[in-house]
């Protein structure tokens, strides 16, 4: 059974989901500030975002839902496509490294 998160019927829905990419980062964490609060007060009612501005980071960043910009399908496109060749580079050398333990040999 998948987890599921329940929102409640008079909180708008986000624009964002969880590990979303977005210009300013991958989204970690949502947090809604309903009207009326002391938190909506300080920062506006709506959706507030957690980010990490790239997988090295040690920074998370809050935005507002109206600050986040989605990345266009290239944009998209690029980073998952870079990624991918990162990890197909990283198993290139664990096989490389695999076989000097083994000394070419499968065990």
């Amino acid at each position: 059974m998948e987890p599921t998160i329940s929102i409640p019927k008079y909180w708008d829905y986000p624009r964002f989901v969880f590990g979303q990419r977005t210009q300013q980062g991958v989204i970690l964490g949502l947090e809604y500030y309903p009207p009326d609060t002391q938190l909506a007060y300080e920062y506006g009612h709506g959706w507030r975002y957690a980010l990490m501005p790239h997988k090295q980071s040690e920074d998370i960043f809050h935005y507002q839902e109206s600050q986040l910009k989605q990345l266009s399908k290239q944009e998209l496109l690029a980073q998952i496509t870079a990624e991918l060749e990162e990890h197909q580079q990283q198993i290139v050398i664990l096989q490389q490294q695999l076989l000097m333990i083994t000394g070419g040999s499968n065990g």
